[in-house]
C-alpha cells in the first residue's frame, strides 16, 4: 500500500490519509481500515441523465465524490471493495445527500477521513504501509564477493541491501583472499544488522553455491558476542544453489524451510 498524504492531528487524531493499493493484500487492509461512519472521496461512474424541450438522454460520467460511509464490502472475487453512503460533497451530477455506491480498486487512489483515527488504525495503517514491517523471515543470498540481503513476506520479497566486494584470487602462502572474504563478511554482516529487525524477523536464511555461507555463518558467529546475539545468529540457516534469485526460491520451497519451527527458526542445509 502506498500512503500518498498523511493529514492527522497529533492532538485529536482527526484527520486523513491518502492511499493507492497496489493488490490483494493491499484492498484487505483497507477493508479493515473504513468504517462505518467514515468520509471516503475516490473516482465513480455515474450515469448522468439530461432534459431538454425535446428530448431525454444519458451518458456515464467519470467523477469524483465524497460519500459518508453506511456499509462496506469486501469481494475477494473481484478484489474490490463496495461502499454505500450519502454524498456529502457539492457535485455538478450528484445532489447533497443522494445515496452512490463507490467501488475501491488496485491502483486507484482513494482518501479516508475519520474524526478519530486511534491506535488499533494508526497500527494497520503502519502495517499496511510498511510491508518491512510484515517480514517474519530473511534471506542472506550470496557468492563470493557479492550478496542480497532480502526480507520476506508472504506476498513479496523485499531486496533491502546489495554488497559487492572485489575478492583477490587464493594463492599458495598469500592472506589477500582470506582477508578480502572476511572484509566481505563484515560488510554483509553490517548489512544485517542495518536492514533486519529482529524484534520481528523470526529466521534468517543463508544460501550459497559451495561453502561461502558456512564460511560466513564460522564468521557470524565468531562475532555474535559483540553485536549480534548467540540466539539471533543460531535463526541462520544455509542451502546451496545457483544463482541468488533461483537460490532465495528454492530455498523457501525446501522442507526444512515450509516445516520451520514453532519459534520461526530455520535450519536449511544441503
Amino acid at each position: 500500500m502506498r500512503l500518498i498524504k498523511k493529514n492527522i492531528s497529533a492532538k485529536d487524531g482527526e484527520g486523513s490519509v491518502v492511499l493507492c493499493p497496489g493488490d490483494a493484500e493491499d484492498m484487505w487492509h483497507a477493508y479493515n481500515l473504513i468504517c462505518v461512519g467514515d468520509d471516503v472521496t475516490a473516482t465513480t461512474i455515474r450515469k448522468v441523465v439530461k432534459a431538454n424541450a425535446t428530448a431525454v438522454s444519458s451518458q456515464r460520467v467519470r467523477l469524483t465524490l465524497t460519500i459518508r460511509v453506511s456499509n462496506v464490502d469486501f469481494d475477494p472475487a473481484e478484489c474490490a471493495i463496495r461502499l454505500g453512503g450519502v454524498n456529502i460533497a457539492e457535485n455538478a451530477h450528484v445532489k447533497l445527500g443522494a445515496h452512490h455506491t463507490i467501488q475501491l480498486e488496485p491502483t486507484r487512489n482513494f482518501t479516508i477521513r475519520k474524526d478519530s483515527w486511534d491506535t488499533v488504525f494508526l497500527e494497520r495503517l503502519d502495517s499496511a504501509c510498511n510491508p518491512v514491517k510484515q517480514a517474519q523471515r530473511a534471506a542472506v543470498v550470496m557468492q563470493a564477493g557479492l550478496a542480497h540481503v532480502c526480507l520476506i513476506t508472504d506476498h513479496m520479497t523485499l531486496l533491502r541491501a546489495k554488497i559487492e566486494k572485489s575478492i583477490p584470487k587464493k594463492r599458495a602462502g598469500g592472506k589477500s583472499h582470506t582477508e578480502g572474504m572476511n572484509k566481505f563478511f563484515e560488510m554483509v554482516l553490517q548489512a544485517i544488522l542495518r536492514e533486519i529487525d529482529f524484534d520481528i524477523v523470526k529466521g534468517v536464511i543463508l544460501a550459497s553455491p559451495g561453502y561461502v555461507k558456512d564460511d560466513f555463518f564460522k564468521y557470524m558467529m565468531a562475532e555474535a558476542v559483540s553485536e549480534l546475539t548467540l540466539r539471533q545468529a543460531r535463526c541462520a540457516g544455509s542451502a546451496g544453489l545457483g544463482d541468488w534469485g533461483k537460490m532465495l526460491q528454492h530455498s523457501l520451497d525446501a522442507n526444512g524451510a515450509r516445516k520451520a519451527r514453532g519459534d520461526g527458526s530455520f535450519s536449511v542445509r544441503s
